[in-house]
């Protein structure tokens, strides 16, 4: 683990114990300190980052909160090493296979879901022609892990039964192949991070300051005709993207 500067309370009125658990989050994710390793004692940490105890306390406490570390009676705190799930993301993504996260651990709950006006853009890119949508929410969580939340928009018109049976069946895959459609493609997928909202962090289980990968994405029939618009939001320090290109032949 690296020295650094001790941390100065932030202008803009950003907590220093939320900058002391970003800098040891990143010592964690860039592998300067590996599962197992103890982490510095409150003391230590306060001397380092120029704080009291107390704030040195929450960075950890943080920590704790999204799982990269835990506390053992009488021997300190140590790094989880929680594994990292990879998602790739290609021609025919699928979340349950990507993930692998099939079986009794893993859940694709559907949240809520409703009949409304898409917004213009999505509505464009589902060529909805002023038919309404439904919007899906879900969550899905594996391992014990909260994985992701994500905003599914299908068209009503197409589509009517789709929250029932994603509800029934746990799998968007699994829906629509209910629904006779056996196959579909992943046409765009933009990609982004921002931190969390109070409503992700909480159904995410993250401790504050915590960030999302935003996948923002549209599936379509093999033929071109648009199915979904899905916006994704992963657990960052959960999950990895691995962007897959189509080779040149």
């Amino acid at each position: 683990m690296t020295d650094r500067a001790p941390v100065a309370r932030s202008s803009s009125g950003y907590s220093a114990w939320r900058l002391i658990s970003e800098e040891l989050r990143l010592d964690i994710d860039g592998g300067r300190l590996h599962t197992g390793d103890r982490l510095p004692t409150e003391n230590v940490l306060a001397e380092r980052f120029g704080v009291n105890r107390h704030t040195a306390r929450q960075a950890i406490a943080a920590l704790a909160e999204e799982g990269l570390v835990e506390s053992r009676r009488g021997s300190g705190t140590f790094v989880t090493g929680q594994a990292v799930r990879l998602h790739r993301i290609g021609l025919r993504t699928r979340m349950t296979t990507s993930l692998g996260d099939q079986g009794p651990s893993s859940t694709n709950r559907v949240l809520h879901s409703a009949i409304e006006d898409a917004p213009s853009e999505i509505a464009r890119r589902l060529r909805l022609d002023g038919s309404r949508a439904i919007r899906i929410e879900t969550t899905r969580s594996t391992g014990g892990q909260q994985i992701s939340v994500s905003t599914h928009w299908f068209d009503l018109e197409r589509l009517p039964d789709i929250a029932t049976t994603l509800r029934r069946t746990g799998s968007v895959t699994a829906a629509l192949h209910a629904s006779g459609i056996d196959d579909y493609v992943r046409a765009s997928t933009v990609v982004g991070a921002r931190h969390a909202t109070a409503t992700e962090s909480e159904l995410l289980a993250l401790g504050p300051g915590a960030i999302v990968l935003v996948t923002e994405a549209l599936d379509t029939l093999p033929g071109g005709t648009p199915l979904q618009h899905v916006v994704t939001r992963f657990a960052a320090q959960r999950v990895r993207l691995d962007i897959e290109h189509p080779r040149a032949d």
